[in-house]
């Protein structure tokens, strides 16, 4: 009989949530026509770009990385759920992080507050 009483027990710490538990309600196809363009990757107005230069694109040195050499938008946005509160959208560090008086964000303030047409879109994401 094999006995494992001298292998110790590594505690991995408490199971990561669902990715997928915050999930807006109008979806990946909002994310891809209207979340992406006007809110992540705001092509009309290059400082609002999320992904410009090596800030959240694939080569990124934050946490948050969108697949951008090509565009895999799926990918997008899944990576985009973990960083969302759908009990309360307005904490979510999607929007937080680069909305002004917030958290700190190591881009600086994008949004200058919650009535900016990208936050706008952002927040409509998750009404029915």
């Amino acid at each position: 009989m094999l006995s494992l009483a001298g292998c110790p027990s590594v505690d991995l710490g408490d199971s990561p949530p669902d990715i997928g538990l915050c999930n807006p309600a109008k979806g990946e196809a909002f994310f891809e026509s209207d979340v992406w363009p006007k809110y992540l990757n705001a092509t009309a107005a290059p400082t609002k770009q999320c992904t410009k230069g090596g800030c959240h694109n694939q080569t990124g040195v934050s946490a948050l990385r969108f697949t951008t050499d090509p565009v895999d938008l799926p990918a997008n946005y899944k990576a985009s759920l973990v960083d969302l509160n759908c009990g309360d959208p307005e904490a979510s560090l999607l929007l937080v992080k680069p909305l002004a008086g917030t958290e700190p964000h190591g881009g600086g303030d994008i949004y200058p507050d919650l009535s900016d047409p990208a936050v706008v879109t952002f927040l409509d994401w998750f009404n029915p």
